[in-house]
């Protein structure tokens, strides 16, 4: 196969799939002509600024609360080092590599607008660290989300400067050493480029950028999940029936309920109970999938649309325009994908908690409809799968206390400066384990539901439960005797969230 082209970058047109082409794919990327030209063009500005001797806030100015303090022209090279030294002050967990990566390339795209005055030379860098496979340990904790993820973005930065340490696939060493190993050299800071190193929304929007796909993959896998339990428990699919949504009129709504019906079609366990069935309706779980999945898929569509317009924001302060202006303003402020995140959040323990009523209905012997108590074929002497129904309890339980929004939380930070903050890194950090339970909970109902369906055999279930069907037996066999769970749930949560569920029928 031939290596992918690169990925141009001009500040415009980065698409979130593009976005995991770098991240995930490791696919190069350059800098565009025009925008290198057009970098170049601000960059003068800055440069003509400088030389009058204006005073201009990041440029020969103090940062934040110490932006009265005027800064001699022979201090403004320390002035940016000491900016991003000074803001390496993450703590915690380091972020994920594709994290870093995503947000690497996000940085890259802004300075490539020509907002934010850098050299071109600084975005050829972050290019080249990532086409060599090189990427800074960035801690997860310290930013507030304004202005900007300073932290994070520092840590960043410190690699750029030849400071700090870099990771490579032969492991971590000084950053000025691997940058040398690599054919790369790190930069040295003209006037405000350290501040355009760190101010903006990159590192929280490059979490949210990647989790949207796994909040997309967990939707879809809670279809197959969900109809193959309702297959399972000897359900009806009439509360999928076209009419009864298109009644109320919401789209995401129809378009869950004939994904259902795709699923379930041509089920001969559907056909074996229809005749003679007492019951009138399944319990909501079951019947109200769509109701609840619905509005999910429009939360992440709600979350798409912000994200997709932050990854080509000029999200700099100040901004440098072409007429020679430079205009202080908020563009750092990360409210917009700090809500976008807590709506995920929210959707997504919807998903969770849905998932987690129908493994209960699957193990429960009140209410399993005549399945072995807790799946288990020899229940007394084993236990099958009571203990994995209460895995996902506490994981479902977790999701809905993650799913309290950071966005609406504030600690005035720089001495008051900055004194409303919306809290964006919090809400991706957490985004980003609700989604890991997510995954873990629809694993352990597919594993639930598979084995809900032997019981059935030898009729089948819909055309797309069986292809679910599949899948599960790809990674985990039948329960026969018990068994530790643990590494079955881990291996179909690697599934789910590689979006082996996800296909169309």
């Amino acid at each position: 196969m031939t290596d992918p082209a690169p990925l141009e970058l001009d500040g415009s047109s980065l698409t979130i799939a593009a976005l995991l082409e770098v991240a995930e794919s490791r696919r190069p990327v350059r800098l565009a002509p025009a925008a290198r030209a057009r970098m170049t063009a601000t960059r003068g500005i800055v440069d003509a600024i400088v030389a009058r001797g204006e005073a201009v806030y990041g440029v020969n100015t103090g940062f934040g609360k110490l932006s009265d303090f005027a800064i001699p022209p022979d201090q403004l090279a320390q002035l940016q080092v000491n900016l991003v030294r000074s803001h390496a002050a993450g703590v915690g967990p380091r972020l994920p590599e594709r994290e870093v990566r995503a947000m690497m390339l996000l940085r890259a795209n802004v300075l490539a607008k020509g907002f934010s005055g850098a050299r071109p030379e600084l975005v050829d860098l972050l290019c080249g660290m990532l086409g060599g496979g090189l990427h800074p340990p960035v801690p997860e904790q310290g930013s507030v989300g304004a202005s900007g993820d300073l932290a994070p973005l520092a840590h960043l930065a410190l690699a750029l400067i030849g400071e700090g340490e870099l990771r490579s696939a032969k492991g971590v060493g000084p950053a000025s050493e691997v940058l040398r190993a690599h054919g790369l050299a790190p930069v040295a800071l003209g006037p405000k480029e350290g501040l355009a190193l760190i101010n903006g929304t990159q590192a929280h929007t490059a979490v949210a950028a990647l989790a949207l796909e796994g909040a997309r993959r967990c939707w879809m896998t809670a279809h197959a999940a969900g109809a193959a339990s309702l297959e399972a428990l000897l359900g009806t699919p009439t509360a999928f029936d076209a009419r009864i949504h298109e009644a109320r009129g919401q789209p995401a709504q129809q378009e869950s309920a004939a994904l259902l019906r795709a699923l379930l079609e041509g089920s001969e366990i559907r056909e074996s109970h229809r005749a003679d069935d007492p019951r009138v309706q399944d319990a909501y779980a079951l019947r109200c999938m769509p109701q609840v999945h619905g509005p999910v898929l429009e939360a992440i569509r709600f979350a798409e649309r912000l994200i997709a317009a932050e990854l080509n924001a000029a999200t700099d302060n100040p901004l440098v325009f072409d007429d020679g202006t430079m205009l202080s303003g908020g563009n750092f402020h990360g409210q917009a994908v700090a809500m976008a995140l807590d709506v995920l959040a929210i959707a997504m323990t919807n998903l969770a908690g849905m998932s987690e009523r129908r493994i209960d209905r699957l193990v429960h012997p009140d209410l399993n409809e005549g399945l072995p108590p807790f799946l288990s074929p020899t229940a007394g002497v084993s236990s099958g799968f009571m203990m994995a129904q209460v895995t996902a309890a506490a994981i479902t339980s977790e999701c809905k206390v993650l799913s309290h929004p950071a966005s609406v939380d504030t600690i005035p930070t720089d001495g008051s400066k900055e004194d409303v903050v919306p809290m964006a890194m919090g809400a991706a950090i957490k985004l980003r384990r609700v989604l890991h339970n997510v995954q873990h909970v629809l694993a352990i109902e597919l594993m639930c539901a598979a084995q809900g369906l032997e019981s059935r055999r030898p009729l089948r279930a819909g055309v797309g439960v069986e292809r679910a069907f599949a899948a599960v037996r790809r990674h985990v066999p039948a329960l026969v005797e018990d068994r530790v769970l643990g590494p079955d749930i881990e291996r179909l949560a690697v599934a789910v969230a590689a979006g082996e569920f996800g296909f169309e029928v």
